[in-house]
C-alpha cells in the first residue's frame, strides 16, 4: 500500500491546510465555500450551481456509501465542482446501490480534492472571514498560494453560459420508484420550456411528476425562440455565478414578463428579479446545506429546504414591483418572491431537495394550478 501524498488547500489570504491528495492528480483553483449536509455528498459534487467552487464538507466522515448510478444531479453526468475538500475520506464504501468507491469516481473523472483537512478549523474562518479563492495541490505551498490569489473573483463571473447546454431537449425522465409527489389528476400535459442555466436533474424529474412535458432551452434562446414553442410556462432553472453577469437572460426575461407563468428556482429567482428591475448582491459566505430554515411569509409556516447559493435578491430594491413571500431565518435575506402582474413567482431555494427535506415541493403544484387558472 502506498504511503499518502501530502497535499495543501492554500486559501488566497494566505491561510494553509495541510492534509492527503485524495481525487486526481494536479492543481484546482476555485472559490472556496462550505455545506453542513450530513449527507448528499454526491449531489453535491454534481450540481452544477458548484462550477467554480471548491467545496468543504462540514460532515466529517465522506464516501462511506460510495458512488452509484441514480444520484447524479447534473443532466451531463458529471462531477461540477472544481475541488473537493474532505476531513476523513472513508476508505471503504459500503451500499447496496454504490458502484464504485468515492477516491476512484473522482479520479476517473479529473476532480482534485484533499483529505484529512481540518474543516471544522476552515468552516470557522470562510464563516468569519467570507468566501475566498483557494487552491488545491501537492506543489509548494507558496505557489499554491500565488494561484489562490490570482484566481478570478465570483463577483462578475457568468458560470451559466459554462454549464447551459449547447442545443434544446426534452426531459421524460420521472423520479420512478423515488417519487413522493401526489400524481396530477388530470391528464392534460402542459408544455413548460425551462431555460436551462445548470439546472439539477430532479428538479426537471419534479416537473415530470407534476404532470408537465419538458423541454429544455440553451440560457442564450430569444423571447421569441421561447414562444414560438407555445409553452404554456416557462421554468427558470438554478445554476452557478454571479446572476448579474448574465445580462443576455435578463433581457430575455423582461421580454417574457407577464406573457407566461413563470417559475424560477435559485438563479432563477435572482435573474427573475434583475428582470424586473431589481438588484442583487454577494453575501459573506452564502447559504449551502439541506437543513436551511425558511419560513413562509404567507402562511407562516416554517419549511427546511436545501439550499446552494452564494448571491441574494435586495428585496428593498423591489419596493412595489413584487411581494416578499419567503425569507430566511437565520439571516432574514430574499428566499422567494411573486409578481402577480407578471404572472410570476419564484423561491431561492430548492424544492426538490435531492439531497435534502421534502418540505417544499409543493411550489411544483402551485406552478400547475397556476397554469391552470
Amino acid at each position: 500500500m502506498t504511503a499518502p501524498r501530502r497535499a495543501h488547500l492554500a486559501l488566497a489570504d494566505g491561510t494553509l491546510f495541510e492534509g492527503e491528495a485524495y481525487g486526481a492528480d494536479g492543481t484546482t483553483t476555485g472559490e472556496v465555500v462550505f455545506t453542513t449536509g450530513m449527507t448528499g455528498y454526491q449531489e453535491v459534487l454534481t450540481d452544477p450551481s458548484y462550477t467554480g467552487q471548491i467545496v468543504t464538507m462540514t460532515a466529517p466522515q465522506i464516501g462511506n456509501t460510495g458512488i452509484n448510478l441514480e444520484d447524479d444531479e447534473s443532466v451531463t453526468g458529471r462531477p461540477q465542482v472544481a475541488g473537493f475538500v474532505v476531513r476523513d475520506a472513508s476508505p471503504i464504501a459500503s451500499n447496496w446501490r454504490s458502484k464504485e468507491t468515492l477516491d476512484a469516481y473522482l479520479g476517473r473523472h479529473g476532480v482534485v480534492a484533499i483529505g484529512g483537512v481540518d474543516t471544522r478549523r476552515l468552516t470557522r474562518l470562510l464563516r468569519d472571514r467570507g468566501a475566498q479563492n483557494g487552491c488545491i495541490g501537492t506543489e509548494p505551498p507558496d505557489v499554491l498560494i500565488d494561484r489562490a490569489k490570482s484566481a478570478p473573483s465570483m463577483e462578475g463571473l457568468d458560470l451559466a453560459a459554462r454549464v447551459t447546454p449547447k442545443a434544446p431537449y426534452d426531459f421524460t425522465e420521472g423520479s420512478g420508484e423515488w417519487n413522493v409527489l401526489p400524481r396530477p389528476s388530470s391528464s392534460d400535459r402542459p408544455l413548460v420550456v425551462a431555460m436551462d442555466f445548470g439546472a439539477k436533474r430532479n428538479i426537471f424529474r419534479c416537473l415530470v411528476e407534476t404532470g408537465f412535458r419538458v423541454t429544455a432551452v440553451p440560457a442564450t434562446t430569444s423571447a421569441q425562440d421561447i414562444l414560438a414553442r407555445s409553452p404554456d410556462g416557462i421554468f427558470l432553472s438554478s445554476g452557478p455565478g454571479d446572476p448579474a453577469a448574465v445580462t443576455y437572460a435578463v433581457a430575455t426575461l423582461r421580454e417574457l414578463l407577464g406573457k407566461k407563468p413563470i417559475f424560477g428556482i435559485c438563479l432563477g429567482h435572482q435573474l427573475l428579479s434583475l428582470a424586473l428591475g431589481g438588484r442583487t448582491y454577494k453575501l459573506k459566505f452564502g447559504h449551502r446545506g439541506l437543513n436551511q430554515p425558511v419560513k413562509d411569509l404567507t402562511t407562516g409556516r416554517v419549511e427546511i429546504t436545501t439550499q446552494n447559493h452564494g448571491f441574494v435578491v435586495d428585496v428593498d430594491s423591489l419596493a412595489g414591483r413584487a411581494r416578499s413571500t419567503h425569507v430566511h431565518l437565520n439571516d432574514g435575506t430574499s428566499e422567494g418572491l411573486e409578481a402577480p402582474d407578471a404572472k410570476a413567482f419564484s423561491v431561492q431555494y430548492h424544492p426538490e431537495a435531492a439531497a435534502g427535506p421534502h418540505d417544499a415541493l409543493y411550489l411544483f403544484a402551485r406552478f400547475r394550478q397556476m397554469i391552470g387558472s
